[in-house]
């Protein structure tokens, strides 16, 4: 299987983007117009989170994201093997870059709170190769990816951490020595490792790593994203100021903040939102779950 799938992604990275674009649109049309899991979470989330979208409003947005999901699925996993210069070249503009230039001065470390919106992995790959920069590393479900992972999000001078009690210590120690960390804020912890706190109006379990890790080393906390430009054009990063209260040692406060500024992102663009993704799968205790399937 993993030989299998090391040949699909060195094809897609011999393709231009705007094939793998064109690809991704009419797959995810095809995802869009068959009932599937993708499709039934997809339209669960942007009913909850957008509940004052109209019946048609409402399944053009399921329709958009499925497909920009799909554009984003064959993009990312594509940029682990195309070649260092080829990735680089895609990123057209940085918005608001001196933020960041102005936090990795302060050398106290810089979190890039980078939700799944866009392309979330070319971020890593474009700034590793300005700045000193370790991100922590989940292993994929297939042993046999885990080297090509590895090597593809480290080839321009990144380094990563693995997903446990060593990998964090690791990364705090490389945030307060002023290095760069990027972390998916946006995901549904295990129990023991996220609180509750809104998000689009809804309780969602959030992760406390980002905002101890901030608290405990002082960090500059900012928002990244790729919005991904039509045509196969490439990619704008955008970087957002995030307020104090994400640091704050109030952790509800911080969580709450956190999300609010992910939401804001999000809503500059909901069709590159990972809406299939089953946010709200963990709910608090005594309410019903929001997914069937």
């Amino acid at each position: 299987m993993a030989a299998v799938i090391k040949l699909i992604l060195r094809m897609l990275a011999l393709m231009p983007l705007p094939v793998i674009h064109a690809a991704g649109y009419l797959l995810g049309t095809l995802f869009f117009l068959v009932p599937n899991r993708r499709r039934s979470t997809t339209i669960v989330n942007i009913k909850l989170c957008f509940p004052e979208l109209g019946g048609w409003d409402h399944w053009q947005l399921v329709r958009r994201s499925l497909v920009e999901t799909t554009k984003g699925a064959l993009e990312s996993s594509a940029m682990w093997m195309r070649g260092s210069k080829r990735v680089l070249k895609l990123v057209k503009g940085v918005v608001n870059e001196q933020l960041l230039v102005d936090a990795y001065a302060r050398g106290k470390g810089v979190i890039l709170a980078a939700p799944h919106l866009g392309m979330w992995e070319i971020i890593g790959l474009h700034m590793s190769a300005r700045y000193p920069m370790t991100c922590l590393y989940l292993p994929p479900p297939i042993a046999g990816l885990d080297k090509t992972m590895i090597q593809g999000r480290t080839r321009l001078g990144g380094r990563v951490v693995r997903t446990d009690a060593r990998g964090v210590r690791t990364l705090f120690k490389r945030i307060s020595n002023g290095e760069l960390t990027a972390i998916l804020p946006d995901q549904d912890p295990s129990r023991g490792q996220g609180k509750f706190a809104p998000f689009f109006g809804i309780q969602a379990n959030t992760m406390v790593l980002l905002s101890r890790l901030a608290n405990k080393t002082g960090a500059v906390v900012l928002c990244a994203w790729a919005e991904r430009l039509s045509f196969g054009r490439g990619y704008i990063i955008h970087l957002k100021e995030t307020d104090k209260l994400v640091t704050d040692s109030n952790v509800s406060a911080s969580l709450a903040s956190l999300n609010y500024h992910v939401e804001q992102c999000i809503r500059q663009k909901p069709e590159q939102y990972l809406w299939c993704y089953k946010r709200f799968r963990t709910r608090p205790e005594g309410e019903a779950k929001l997914y069937t399937h």
